[in-house]
């Protein structure tokens, strides 16, 4: 699937808006930046670990760009707003996530998306999720069997190293071994073996099973 690299996920979707409602819109993500309607409409997403990054752009039906002025300028019905996002875990959990932590921000981020229903319930804000999402033809991670809170643990524990070596001169064995226990204590949630993602379904590992039989077979 090319959508998933390791244990990451990456969702692109194309939600068309009606052409004058695009500045309405822009207006909201402008107020949505203020730290105040932050905490209010999306203070939801702090508890959602499993996002790596989401990114909304809105694009007017003008604003696409050519490649060359022998590329014939778009006539377009609709501007379009694009969503980018990496999480782990299914699809299914993700969406679903969104809908349950910020459902009023999804309908703020999404107001006015030709066809787009309510956060909730859930299935047919899925469904329309699924009619605009597009396909990623290739995705690259230079962590695959990192999840976002693996790399949350790494930055932990590379501040706790840096911490640990400063003054290393001026302290005596003893005492260093007192601040490595400590380290070593505060840190024990954060070192663990990373392994491979889990079987995205189980209709994926009776491919791959399928798959492993015959290259014994031959």
């Amino acid at each position: 699937m090319s959508n998933i690299a390791g244990k990451a996920y990456a969702m692109n979707l194309m939600t068309p808006i009606k052409r004058y409602y695009v500045w309405l819109n822009r207006l909201i993500f402008w107020i949505g930046g203020l730290s105040l309607f932050q905490k209010q409409s999306f203070g939801g997403l702090g508890t959602l670990s499993l996002i790596h990054y989401a990114r909304w752009v809105v694009v007017g039906r003008k604003q696409f760009p050519r490649l060359s002025s022998d590329q014939p300028k778009e006539d377009l019905k609709y501007a379009y707003m694009f969503f980018f996002s990496n999480f782990n875990g299914s699809w299914t959990q993700y969406v679903d996530s969104f809908s349950m932590a910020i459902p009023g921000g999804l309908n703020l981020l999404w107001y006015k998306s030709v066809g787009k229903p309510g956060a909730v319930p859930e299935n047919p804000f899925n469904s329309y999720v699924i009619k605009n999402q597009i396909w990623t033809e290739h995705y690259y991670n230079s962590y695959p069997l990192a999840s976002s809170n693996d790399v949350k643990s790494a930055q932990r524990v590379r501040a706790q190293l840096l911490a640990l070596s400063d003054g290393l001169d001026n302290i005596t064995a003893d005492e260093f071994l007192r601040q490595y226990n400590a380290a070593l204590f505060n840190l024990q949630a954060d070192l663990s073996q990373m392994e491979p993602a889990p079987v995205v379904s189980l209709a994926n590992e009776a491919v791959a099973k399928r798959s492993r039989l015959e290259k014994n077979i031959e």
